[in-house]
């Protein structure tokens, strides 16, 4: 398997749809699971994206976009599927719990029509809170329970970053669970990307736009990288939610026969990159990023 290959699985499966790779893993765990709500969902989240719902504006944030949204919803499936292979017994109602929230936990950023934003980014700081009454909005009109949009709106906080998921109150073992799942997932989504570094910029820029003010420059904010990932990143992961990212390896042996952890070894990666630019640069970083980022991400 070249890297080209491992790249398409990482991404995709074997076709260019998320989607159908979401359902043939879900497939694996559960046979009987209830696919048509998620196939439903997974439509209208891009109808959502691509401003063609009559509540939304069209996506105008560059780094998190539908596809990073994809990515989140199918790193959460696989690592469900690593664990159910580990022998977890996680029900279906909570796999449910944690897609619904995975597809919305960065609605946020999104702008409604009847909002004067030119940009969803302004939304940066809070976002996930405005994520959970989106989705809160979505639910209820599917007629979905109140304990199940609960459940859903205690997932998404953890995809934030600067919360302590100590301070959260999980209503069973199995909400912590997707809720520290979704969290290790929309990490690993994110920069295990194969354009994270490419789109940084793009993360300034949203952050710029947001009101964050922790870095002065784009430049500043891809030299602190690996720092970020170092200091923080990994210790959210191994420590904060319990290590689940080592089911990653459990899934893709099982599932592709491949055994090794594509999303940490592609984090690792773009970690060590980043560090060679930064030591080649010779004073001059953004020379250098211009040098040795090439890729251009998908619009």
């Amino acid at each position: 398997m070249d890297n080209l290959f491992l790249t398409k699985l990482l991404e995709s499966g074997y076709t260019e749809d998320p989607l159908d790779e979401i359902l043939a893993v879900l497939n694996l765990m559960a046979p009987d699971f209830q696919r048509e709500p998620l196939i439903e969902l997974h439509r209208e989240i891009g109808l959502i994206f691509g401003g063609e719902h009559p509540d939304y504006r069209q996506s105008n944030t560059m780094y998190h976009d539908l596809d990073h949204t994809y990515g989140v919803v199918l790193a959460t499936v696989r690592l469900f599927h690593g664990l159910s292979c580990d022998g977890w017994s996680v029900s279906e109602a909570t796999i449910l719990k944690a897609l619904y929230s995975a597809y919305f936990h960065d609605c946020g950023l999104l702008v409604k029509n009847s909002e004067d934003a030119v940009t969803g980014a302004i939304y940066t700081i809070g976002h996930e809170k405005r994520s959970m009454f989106f989705m809160a909005d979505y639910l209820k009109a599917k007629k979905f329970s109140l304990p199940f949009i609960t459940d859903c709106s205690v997932i998404i906080q953890c995809t934030n970053l600067s919360i302590d998921p100590d301070s959260l109150f999980f209503p069973s073992a199995e909400m912590q669970l997707a809720s520290f799942a979704v969290g290790s997932a929309d990490i690993l989504a994110q920069m295990a990307d194969r354009y994270y570094l490419e789109r940084l910029p793009q993360l300034f820029q949203e952050h710029e736009e947001g009101g964050i003010g922790n870095y002065s420059s784009a430049v500043e904010l891809m030299e602190q990288t690996s720092v970020f990932y170092h200091d923080v990143v990994i210790d959210r992961l191994s420590r904060v939610f319990g290590n689940l990212t080592k089911f990653m390896q459990i899934h893709f042996r099982e599932r592709w026969g491949v055994d090794r952890n594509l999303y940490l070894e592609n984090i690792k990666k773009n970690v060590k990159y980043i560090q060679l630019i930064v030591r080649s640069c010779g004073g001059d970083m953004e020379e250098s990023i211009h040098k040795y980022l090439r890729r251009v991400p998908p619009q």
